[in-house]
């Protein structure tokens, strides 16, 4: 499945994640400002290896007016059991339609591979967003130090 949305400064497409997507993707993670503070801890050993992305349904927007192809966000979708493992939108492409742009195409996803529903355990911050493309609540992943200090809302997504 292949979605794109005209932004502000130009066109993005999503793709399938390869291999070579594998430090891009890290540094995003690494770098996004939604966990400094008290949540830095959670990224900052964190890598994103190519064994994951051969492994899962990893999928990457990219800024297709840029040579380079920048990445402005991605996701992983695990289909047993089904959850949004991981969705980021870079800083600076933030409230520009990409974080809605990537759950519609993770639900197509979902639906393509006959699911009828993914679970989604939230960054804290991250939960209204959720709630706001249609997740409703379903409980509290309790902290688990040294790993997660905090506990984290638990969310699902209904697919129709």
């Amino acid at each position: 499945m292949r979605s794109s949305v005209t932004t502000v400064s130009g066109a993005t497409a999503v793709r399938r994640a390869v291999a070579r997507d594998a430090k891009r993707l890290t540094r995003l993670v690494r770098g996004s400002r939604a966990y400094e503070g008290p949540y830095a801890s959670m990224v900052a050993g964190y890598r994103l290896g190519p064994d994951y992305i051969e492994a899962h349904r990893v999928f990457v927007a990219v800024d297709t007016d840029d040579p380079a192809h920048r990445v402005l966000g991605f996701y992983s979708l695990v289909l047993a059991p089904p959850e949004l493992d991981l969705l980021f939108v870079a800083d600076g492409s933030q409230q520009r339609g990409i974080g809605r742009l990537l759950v519609q195409h993770m639900k197509g996803e979902a639906r393509a591979a006959g699911l009828d529903r993914v679970r989604v355990v939230s960054h804290p911050p991250a939960e209204g967003f959720y709630r706001s493309m249609g997740a409703r609540p379903t409980g509290i992943v309790t902290a688990n130090p040294p790993a997660v200090a905090w506990d984290r809302p638990e969310l699902e997504f209904s697919i129709p």
